[in-house]
């Protein structure tokens, strides 16, 4: 990893948006729906979007968009993290970075009109310019086609069975109705913009100090041994939980925090990882922390409604220091998982 730097994070908080605001000429910043991709080449493939733990396809989770303005060829930059959401696994994750210059096959040159289109319908597109087709249940790539209709795509069995409980059996051979509804398959997260604003550079220092003694003296006869490895333990999970509670308590709402090359702040003293721990990039080199989902985006996904929920204390997302520019494809970057721990 590339050593931190000091500097104000930036925080990432979840509002309602009008469709036509989280397309992707819009480069926005979103959580759930479908991927809005950046760029129409080079998509993940559904191999490389399938959890590796359970082999189910991973629900999109949140995209970033992330130039690099001292980068031509970072002009427009989108990291895209993607997570299982299949019961009982709900535990894969990975992430994908792609990136363009500002003259590109994809995008015009100018900066998109801040104005509403004269049309605002909720059309779902589920063909990229490139002539690439989305999968009707989760917007990734979808190579397979219905064998009936062969209008229909999808990224996987899974979801082309999904799709035809969901009424495609129905309206297979009904090509307006297909190209006019998509129904809601119970796979997607909720969607939301994500508004971005600049953590406040001072920020009240809360130093909470314990006093081993203390704790000691309220333990009873416990053996001396194992109230020492005790106290120390316990003194180091809240000092670490008690920084992460004092870095957000102000804006407590934030459910993102971004700053390439700063500190990941941690929710425990567990399963923090190491430099060993986090892979270079297939360009060779080093990754960086780059921002971090916090545990307070769980409470807008009404992940329970699947059973077992997605869940997590903080999802730290490490990316190439270079920013390497593999083509105009997506490169696959690491996450980083670190659970919310019970201690004694």
């Amino acid at each position: 990893m590339a050593a931190a730097r000091a500097g104000p994070a930036e925080l990432g908080f979840v509002e309602a948006a009008p469709a036509w605001r989280l397309r992707r000429e819009q480069f926005p910043s979103k959580v759930g729906g479908r991927p809005a991709w950046l760029g129409a080449a080079g998509l993940p493939r559904p191999e490389e979007l399938a959890c590796a733990l359970c082999g189910r396809p991973l629900a999109f989770l949140l995209q970033l968009y992330a130039p690099l303005p001292d980068r031509a060829d970072a002009f427009h930059r989108g990291l895209f993290v993607f997570c299982c959401r299949a019961p009982p696994c709900c535990a894969g994750l990975r992430v994908f970075r792609n990136q363009l210059p500002r003259k590109n096959d994809f995008y015009s040159y100018e900066p998109p009109s801040e104005d509403p289109p004269p049309e605002t319908g909720e059309s779902v597109c589920l063909q990229l310019k490139s002539g690439a087709h989305l999968c009707r249940v989760c917007g990734c790539l979808g190579p397979k086609t219905c064998s009936r209709c062969h209008k229909a795509h999808y990224c996987s069995k899974e979801h082309q069975t999904l799709d035809w409980r969901f009424g495609h059996k129905q309206a297979c051979t009904q090509s307006d109705y297909l190209d006019r509804t998509i129904p809601d398959h119970g796979f997607l997260f909720p969607e939301f913009e994500i508004v971005i604003e600049t953590e406040d550079e001072i920020t009240p220092e809360v130093v909470e100090k314990e006093n081993d003694s203390e704790i000691i003296g309220s333990m009873g006869e416990a053996p001396e041994e194992e109230l020492d490895s005790m106290a120390k333990h316990e003194s180091k999970e809240d000092k670490i939980f008690q920084k992460f509670k004092t870095k957000i308590a102000l804006e407590p709402k934030q459910v993102l925090r971004y700053g390439r090359g700063i500190a990941p702040i941690w929710i425990s003293g567990e399963n923090i990882p190491q430099e060993k721990d986090i892979p270079y990039c297939p360009c060779g080199a080093k990754r960086t922390f780059e921002f971090q989902v916090m545990p307070q985006l769980l409470n807008h996904l009404k992940a329970d409604r699947l059973g077992r929920s997605v869940d997590w204390g903080v999802l730290a997302v490490f990316t190439c220091a270079e920013s390497c520019r593999l083509g105009i494809g997506y490169t696959e970057e690491f996450v980083w998982k670190q659970d919310i721990t019970n201690t004694p």
